[in-house]
């Protein structure tokens, strides 16, 4: 499990995250707005733990665009403001769940740990099944997506050739190999059908489907998963 922590106050920070990780979570620990943004649009984590006050961006700021991204990853948030109005503030941004400063570390461990389960319910299936492509991702058991054109259900063949991308993260694949795997050996789809179903993946998950940087051709071979 990856956690991406906010926070910009070194103490609070430092504490956050030697129990996070004491618990056998990955941390990345950021200290400003901008720092979150980038870092939960680019990479895949479980959940945000994000401060209220921070600099360039306040914790709102940086949950609104999260989710006008349609970014899902649950969000903690962390402030000293324990007034109703900034709760409720918190909560309108986009946040799932509030914690006041100061607070008990076996609490916030408890609250994680709540939303990470909830995440993980309401996908009906573990967070390893979940394949995310920049700031999008995909259900490989329902075929629920995440997209640039909004939420999508992807075909049987779309989810087969992104799961076949996901476990061969990194390495080339060759349309034969692809064909055969996704279409079988029998099968009358010839290799420029694998170009267009790559080509149309890149208009659901690629930021610029023109200049793919996770589906990515590989000049006289094939193509390369870089999610």
């Amino acid at each position: 499990m990856r956690i991406l922590l906010a926070e910009d106050e070194e103490l609070i920070g430092r504490m956050v995250e030697l129990n996070l990780k004491h618990e056998g979570y990955e941390v990345a620990w950021v200290k400003t707005g901008s720092e979150a943004e980038a870092l939960a649009l680019s990479e895949p984590f479980d959940v945000l733990v994000l401060d209220v006050m921070l600099p360039g961006q306040t914790g709102f700021q940086v949950a609104r665009a999260l989710r006008q991204a349609e970014v899902t990853l649950p969000i903690l948030m962390l402030t000293a403001r324990g007034d109703t109005t900034s709760k409720v503030r918190g909560l309108d941004a986009g946040a799932d769940d509030y914690l006041v400063k100061p607070f008990d570390m076996s609490e916030l461990k408890a609250r994680v740990r709540a939303l990470i389960r909830r995440s993980q319910g309401s996908r009906h299936m573990p967070s390893s099944s979940i394949v995310r492509i920049g700031r999008c991702e995909a259900n490989l058991e329902t075929l629920e997506a995440v997209t640039n054109a909004g939420r999508v259900t992807l075909t049987e063949k779309e989810g087969k050739l992104l799961a076949l991308f996901a476990r061969h993260r990194g390495q080339t694949l060759a349309r034969a190999d692809i064909l055969e795997e996704v279409w079988g050996m029998d099968a009358s789809p010839t290799e420029r059908t694998v170009d267009n179903f790559v080509l149309r993946l890149r208009r659901y998950f690629e930021p610029d489907p023109e200049n793919p940087t996770h589906l990515v051709s590989v000049r006289g071979e094939g193509y390369r998963f870089d999610g």
